[in-house]
């Protein structure tokens, strides 16, 4: 927690943001030179300036953000200083949970329009960005299908096409007009072509990789084709062989896109098609009808193939995604791409991206079996964990935990007698007036109430005693030895499977998968997490650092450009 220095000026730290690429860079530099002068005026000293460029607000997974929160954790300032409110957030869960957080650090939040910021500026504020959120959404979807009716772009550019500016007369430039680019045209005809006659996506993802084409999305992406860009989803219209932009067919709408409040991610939704604007732009067709119907007949065919009695199932939805099916399933990642090592056949884990995406992108052609990869991390993570230093850790942790339970059962002990003797008192009085000959009807009810009071708090008492003092049990260690042993059979009892599954995927990111000819199974493996951090508070050279003593709290507001802690084991 921050605690201002003794005769030192408070420490204030500077955060900037503008939203949009279409805004000047030279705002954070505007927005800095505005609240120095603010720290200036109220004689305090700027330590750090935070900034986030062309990142909206309505995301909290920001890195001039999360940095400036964890600086804030750490003590490095007393103060925020932005030029307003929305310049931090215009998420009202958001900017509610900046200001409890930094309330908890000591740490005040000032603005130049609003001044120092309080619980009535959360409110109104956070209401009010969300407003304009919700304003600026419906006029721009507004003025993007007007854009749409027009036969041109409502934003993104397919691939094969790019964007044509043309100055008018009276000095604007024309927006969402496109022309087709011949070279990738070609890639796009040649693509519907070799799938009609019977290539497969991932077979012609690897040959254009070979071939050193870029893929869509190259300035975004890795630049190399995978299968889904060639297939994508036939229902969502994604995918090179589902986008009928190329016959001339410009379909808007098709989705909409909330955001999820957990991770902060967007998650597209279908529109009913009611909901869709279309509008032929035969000026952009690429691929001819007959072509384009004999890639539709052969998917077609592919999907009856995998679903032979025609059952139709449910819509699904993206937050009812299945559980993963293995203890690892998409934490293994490849050491060489960062692709994922995926299931190539029912028992053995390998590159998808060597798999997919051909050897032009990755060469690591090794594969291990799944229950090899389990025990090997399973093994390693039990022996780890009995190091005498992290059992040290599990019974300190015991008790302080006892303390805590301990503490607040003593207070809600002393309240309950402090409570008891309150209502015997007021028993008293009514039984004193009343032999004094001051009897009220009223007293009755009163005394009746009283009574019942009583008669809980005596049974609360009487149930719940005093904690003793803590006592450790000398067995303890031996306990938290037995329970790591029994790491492998938790996790394989049925009672237990779940509940063990998630909270060990809780605490690993990842687990990289290193080729090595002279490591066990052709693999050394390398574990990153929070409990990467864990395993090496065991480490003989390795000091307790302070992010760990507290809980890694590093981690709960690690957004991008945090790198997780690894451990090979």
């Amino acid at each position: 927690m921050t605690a201002l220095r003794q005769g030192s000026k408070p420490r204030a730290a500077i955060y900037a943001r503008y939203s949009t690429d279409l805004q000047s860079a030279a705002s954070i530099q505007d927005q800095a030179r505005l609240c120095s002068r603010v720290c200036a005026d109220n004689g305090w000293e700027v330590v750090e300036t935070f900034a986030d460029e062309a990142m909206s607000g309505a995301t909290h997974l920001r890195p001039g953000f999360q940095a400036m929160q964890q600086a804030a954790m750490n003590g490095a300032f007393d103060i925020i200083v932005a030029e307003a409110l929305d310049r931090l957030s215009r998420d009202q869960e958001h900017i509610a949970a900046l200001h409890k957080r930094m309330g908890f650090h000591d740490v005040k939040i000032f603005t130049k329009a609003e001044g120092e910021i309080n619980e009535m500026h959360i409110g109104l504020g956070g209401t009010m960005s969300a407003l304009f959120l919700k304003n600026l959404a419906q006029k721009t979807h507004r003025g993007l299908e007007g854009r749409v009716r027009d036969g041109k772009s409502a934003g993104g550019i397919s691939y094969g096409y790019r964007a044509v500016k043309t100055m008018l007369a009276d000095g604007t430039v024309t927006t969402g007009e496109r022309e087709i680019i011949a070279e990738e045209a070609t890639i796009i005809r040649r693509i519907f072509e070799g799938y009609a006659s019977g290539l497969s996506a991932r077979a012609m993802a690897a040959q254009l990789n070979a071939e050193g084409i870029s893929a869509p999305d190259a300035g975004k992406g890795d630049g190399t084709w995978g299968p889904s860009t060639i297939s994508g989803n036939w229902k969502r219209g994604t995918g090179i062989l589902n986008n009928e932009l190329y016959i001339g067919r410009l379909i808007w709408n098709r989705q909409r896109f909330v955001k999820d409040p957990t991770t902060g991610k967007r998650q597209a939704r279908p529109n009913p098609p009611q909901d869709w604007v279309i509008e032929d732009v035969e000026d952009l067709r690429i691929i001819e009808d007959d072509l384009w119907h004999r890639v539709k007949d052969r998917q077609g065919a592919i999907r009856a193939e995998m679903n032979p009695a025609g059952v139709k199932d449910g819509r699904l939805r993206l937050e009812r995604a299945k559980r993963p099916g293995y203890l690892f399933s998409g934490l293994l990642k490849c050491d060489c791409c960062g692709a994922s090592y995926t299931l190539i056949n029912k028992t053995r884990y390998g590159c998808a991206g060597a798999r997919n995406r051909g050897a032009a992108i990755c060469t690591n052609r090794a594969t291990i079996e799944r229950e090899i990869v389990e025990d090997r991390v399973l093994t390693g993570l039990r022996d780890r964990l009995l190091h005498p230093d992290l059992i040290s850790t599990f019974v300190e942790a015991y008790r302080l935990a006892f303390n805590a339970t301990a503490a607040e059962a003593v207070a809600a002990h002393k309240q309950a007698q402090r409570d008891l003797a309150q209502v015997e008192k007021k028993i008293s009085g009514i039984m004193a007036a009343i032999e004094d000959g001051l009897y009220q009807p009223s007293m009755k009810d009163r005394l009746a109430t009283l009574k019942s009071e009583k008669a809980t708090l005596s049974s609360l008492l009487e149930t719940t005693p005093e904690p003793p003092a803590l006592r450790l049990h000398p067995s303890l260690s031996d306990l938290y030895r037995t329970k790591i042993r029994n790491l492998s059979s938790a996790l394989q009892d049925p009672g237990l499977k779940m509940e063990a599954t998630e909270a060990l995927r809780g605490l690993i990111s990842e687990v990289r998968m290193i080729p090595d000819v002279d490591a066990p199974n052709g693999h050394r493996i390398e574990l990153a997490g929070e409990l990467a951090g864990i395993l090496a508070l065991g480490e003989a050279d390795t000091t307790k650092p302070a992010l760990f003593a507290r809980a890694g709290s590093e981690t709960m507001v690690a957004g991008v450009g945090f790198e997780p802690t690894t451990f090979r084991l």
